[in-house]
Order: structure tokens, then sequence, then C-alpha cells
């Protein structure tokens, strides 16, 4: 059986280095490199092909809930573990709606991270009780605030439709005959109603939920 290649994504020399001294002792793991930000992160999983990612959240240049949704728009068969302190409702639900199939803290026994590693390799999911309690009363708050057009405003839809074509911010505000400013105010708003943190996210939400169309 091929040992299973593991990329390790943390802004933290001792983090990345204790981690990876951990895993390097079991014989079905093999750590094929490792990144500092979720930028260097989609270049190394480009180099290095891993099949799973161990995702910090919060880092410069680009957090960990960015990165997983850009690599998965290139490498869908990727499998993703978060490996974070947060246990915030936002950062678990962004976390998992943006592809990660195991949620776990830092604080986790080593086995559970082991048991995390094998579990998403094989396709399966893995998330700490804790954590799953809280999926789950989320998941039944949003059942009861499904986002539909409604509850954008019509000037909303409209940045969404840009958006969705790849439009810039400077040329949606062009197309609008408003400034860069309102374009950035109206784009924070959809993200709040979306409950998404990415242009990629609102775009793809939006489409799921039949509020803008291609």
């Amino acid at each position: 059986m091929e040992a299973i290649k593991i990329l390790i994504v943390d802004d933290h020399p001792v983090v990345r280095e204790g981690i990876g001294s951990m895993l390097k002792r079991e014989p079905d793991f093999k750590i094929v490199g490792e990144a500092t930000n979720g930028l260097e992160a989609i270049e190394k999983v480009r180099e290095l092909s891993p099949d799973v990612v161990l995702m910090d959240l919060r880092m410069p240049e680009m957090d960990g809930v960015e990165a997983i949704s850009r690599i998965k728009e290139e490498r869908p068969e990727i499998k993703f573990i978060i490996l974070t302190t947060y246990s915030d409702d936002e950062y678990i639900f962004k976390g998992i709606a943006a592809g990660a199939r195991a949620y776990l803290l830092k604080d986790a026994p080593r086995e559970e991270l082991f048991k995390a590693i094998r579990a998403v390799s094989r396709g399966e999911s893995l998330i700490q009780p804790v954590v799953a309690s809280k999926v789950l009363d989320r998941l039944a708050e949003l059942s009861k605030k499904t986002p539909s057009a409604e509850t954008l405003s019509e000037r909303e839809i409209e940045v969404l439709r840009l958006m969705a074509s790849g439009v810039s911010n400077r040329d949606i505000a062009d197309q609008l005959s408003i400034t860069q400013s309102t374009v950035k105010t109206h784009i924070t708003s959809i993200f709040q109603k979306l409950n998404v943190t990415t242009r990629t996210e609102a775009v793809t939400t939006a489409l799921r939920k039949g509020v803008i169309q291609l």
C-alpha cells in the first residue's frame, strides 16, 4: 500500500515541525511538503500533488478557507483536514462549506489526527464531537434562513451577475455607473446575506440557490 502523501499548511514554523515530526513516525504517512500560507499552499499542491492537506485557518497572504476553495476548483480530488485553534461557529461552517472533510482542533489527541488522515484519504469524513454539534446547530439555523432572490436587492443581484461573469470591481462600477466604494459595499452585503467570505463562494451559492443564472 502506498503511503498517504501529506502537505502541512501553517504559518507557525514550530507547529509545522511538531506536526511533521509526529506524522513521520507513522509508516503509512509521507510528508511531501510544507506551506506557510494559502497562496503558497496553492503552489505546493500544484507542485507536489498531495493526497491530504492539513490546513490552518488564519494565515497571512491568504487564509485557509480561501485556499481550500481555490484548490478545490483546480483539484477537486484533494482531501482537506482543517487543523486549527479556532472553534468558533463561523470558522467551522465556512471551512466545511469550502470543502474540508475533517475539522480538528490542535489540542486533539494525536490518534484522532491519525484517524482523520486515514479516513479522509479513503473519502470519508471526521469531525470532532464538540465541532459536529456546532455544525448541526448551524445547519438547523440556516435551514430557516435559506438565501433567495428576495433577500438580495435588485442592485446586489446585478452585482452578483457581473461577479459571475468575472468582471472586476472597477468594471462593475463602470457598467452600473456607481463608485468602486459602492460596489465594495454591495459585495460586503452579499457576503453577509449569503453567509460566504469569497467571490467564488458567493457566485456558487447564488447559482445553487437559484438567485442568479448563467
